[in-house]
């Protein structure tokens, strides 16, 4: 059933994003394998990432499943679509099932997509990871597959009105080679090489990002660190837990 409804899903998001005129810089594809199990790792600043992260696998000929709040799967429109796409529902309250769950579609030779903060970042800086991901491709033997996305943030992201309009925005991506995932590694370290691999991947999308902000006004998607009006992290994390 997955495999029936996947790739129109793709060719629908392919088709909105031709019509968004969105301009892609994409990197790094070749480092998807082309078989096997691996756990795709991605930063996480807009409600549309896991569409965009999912199109990096695309040259690959690869599906990803991605692992995503469970509240999703109860809505009455993409509740039955990403059940049939076989993402993975997790309920934050009791993760257990999810993480057995992912742990055998990886067994399996799937590619499984985790946004290792749990939630956007409002700082647009990259928060601290959870070791899920890392201990996912640890008790699997498959690689960590790093990866970072920049500008879909200017799209749709929290305490933003959504930009689904035609404003030709950039969207940069970087795909990482392949991590190895030792499992006599303890997992708090592997997690922190992994949340640093992905951040050198991110400033590298930062900075062939082609466009800055046009005006006073349109600072707000730029982090704090870079001259921007985005919130601070610490900012960030108030809001957070104001919500």
């Amino acid at each position: 059933m997955a495999e029936l409804v996947y790739p129109p899903v793709i060719g629908m998001a392919r088709t909105m994003f031709k019509a968004l005129d969105l301009r892609f810089d994409i990197k790094g594809t070749e480092n998807v394998p082309q078989a096997g199990g691996a756990v795709l790792v991605s930063n996480h600043i807009g409600y549309l990432d896991f569409v965009f992260c999912g199109l990096t696998a695309r040259p690959a000929k690869r599906l990803v499943r991605f692992m995503a709040k469970e509240s999703v799967f109860r809505h009455k429109v993409s509740g039955p679509l990403m059940r049939a796409m076989k993402h993975i529902p997790v309920d934050r309250a009791a993760g257990m099932d999810a993480y057995k769950h992912a742990l055998r579609a990886l067994r399996s030779g799937e590619i499984i997509g985790v946004f290792p903060e749990a939630t956007i970042s409002r700082s647009f800086a990259l928060k601290n990871f959870k070791s899920g991901a890392a201990r996912l491709a640890q008790e699997a033997g498959v690689p960590l597959l790093p990866m970072a996305l920049w500008g879909t943030q200017r799209l749709w992201t929290k305490g933003q009105k959504r930009a689904l309009g035609r404003h030709h925005f950039p969207i940069t991506m970087r795909v990482g080679e392949p991590m190895e995932a030792d499992p006599t590694e303890p997992s708090d370290t592997l997690t922190e090489r992994l949340r640093g691999r992905v951040q050198e991947l991110l400033e590298a999308a930062q900075r062939a990002y082609p466009v800055r902000p046009k005006g006073p006004d349109d600072t707000w998607w730029v982090p704090a660190h870079l001259g921007g009006t985005a919130p601070t992290p610490a900012e960030a994390l108030a809001l957070d837990r104001g919500r």
